[in-house]
């Protein structure tokens, strides 16, 4: 394993956050928002500082990336179609503090946030979610219910008013880890590759199972995405004065309509992501990033059939040190690396730090 060591940031904060009523307490001592959003890796790649240069899943990128970029080479891929798509949860930032992020944002909102009232089925059903959660215990069928019920504790918010509640989630603690707030729980070697790719011009994309606005909240300022470049779970957008008329039936009115959410349409995972894929980018990607059989298909869709030189690279969550990590998870990962194709990235031997020196396992 690779010995992690230094600090990334010496500063420390003292703060308290209030979200919805309820009021949370901590000492941050990790890189900042802004401070991720300056990682900056160049077009040759050499001033990656988080990865461990001798790992295979770290040649495997960097052989990649010089050989489809060689204007010379048999696999030269042309700028217009290195499309890259990333998972967010779990491969850009933390899913395990103690699930998603916006899982967390949704049982807050339903169960603890005394300015909000939900109905009684949603409040019932967020308690089922928030026991599977902690009991490290959810069943397959919870993904499209969760989507559903947390579509509807935050139907009628404008996107301004959503997208501030999504920055005030931001601010409370990760829970399980200490010195990082939910909005830094991004994985700093993994900033590094899509800085890289960037400069290299590939076209990224996230394509994720969370809520398409919360990711284009979370992201912003830190990775360089473009606000039309995120795919995920849809919400409807109506305008205020809609109610139930079909879209088809109604006109916005200029002097009283603003947008606000709706009820639930799609839950981006699994197999939807790749006809998501395909039907807003509208090209193959030639590289995928992910860490869980929900990218299973858009990692197959990646690679099968590709006219051009294509990879998967998946994480494995090892690291039960510097993250909330599990090792049979991690196992099987690694199981269906050899067993596909993929390029397997342990989190724990193959990066130098995860969030930052000063972020550890809670004890």
């Amino acid at each position: 394993m690779f010995l992690k060591k230094g600090k990334l940031c010496a500063a420390l904060l003292a703060m308290s956050i209030a979200i919805g009523g309820a009021s949370f307490q901590m000492d941050a001592e990790a890189a900042t928002r802004a401070e991720i959003g300056q990682i900056s890796v160049n077009q040759k790649g050499s001033n990656f500082q988080y990865w461990n240069k001798d790992a295979a899943s770290y040649k495997a990128l960097t052989n990649y990336v010089k050989t489809v970029t060689d204007k010379k080479s048999a696999d030269y891929i042309p700028p217009e179609d290195r499309v890259a798509v990333f998972d967010m949860d779990g491969t850009l930032l933390g899913e395990r503090t103690p699930s998603y992020f916006e899982w967390m944002m949704y049982v807050h909102r339903a169960l603890h946030d005394p300015s909000y009232t939900p109905s009684e089925e949603d409040r019932a059903y967020a308690k089922v979610v928030e026991d599977a959660i902690y009991a490290h215990a959810i069943p397959g069928d919870m993904e499209r219910k969760e989507a559903k019920s947390q579509a509807s504790v935050f139907a009628g918010m404008t996107i301004p008013e959503y997208d501030d509640y999504v920055r005030q989630f931001m601010e409370t603690p990760a829970e399980g880890l200490t010195n990082l707030k939910r909005g830094e729980e991004f994985y700093l070697p993994m900033a590094e590759v899509v800085s890289y790719l960037k400069a290299n011009d590939f076209d990224v994309w996230i394509v994720s199972g969370s809520d398409r606005e919360a990711q284009r909240v979370l992201m912003e300022g830190v990775l360089p995405i473009e606000r039309d470049h995120f795919i995920g779970t849809d919400a409807w957008i109506l305008a205020s004065g809609q109610g139930d008329t079909d879209g088809l039936d109604y006109v916005y009115n200029q002097k009283s309509d603003t947008l606000v959410r709706g009820q639930f349409v799609l839950k981006n995972v699994k197999m939807n992501k790749v006809s998501n894929i395909a039907r807003e980018i509208g090209r193959q990607p030639v590289l995928a990033f992910g860490n869980s059989s929900g990218d299973a298909s858009m990692f197959n869709y990646t690679i099968a059939k590709n006219k051009y030189k294509a990879m998967a690279f998946s994480l494995l969550c090892d690291d039960l040190e510097d993250d909330l990590g599990s090792t049979a998870k991690a196992d099987k990962m690694r199981a269906d690396c050899e067993k596909n194709g993929w390029v397997p990235v342990s989190m724990r031997d193959d990066w130098k730090t995860i969030y930052g020196y000063d972020v550890k396992v809670a004890k």
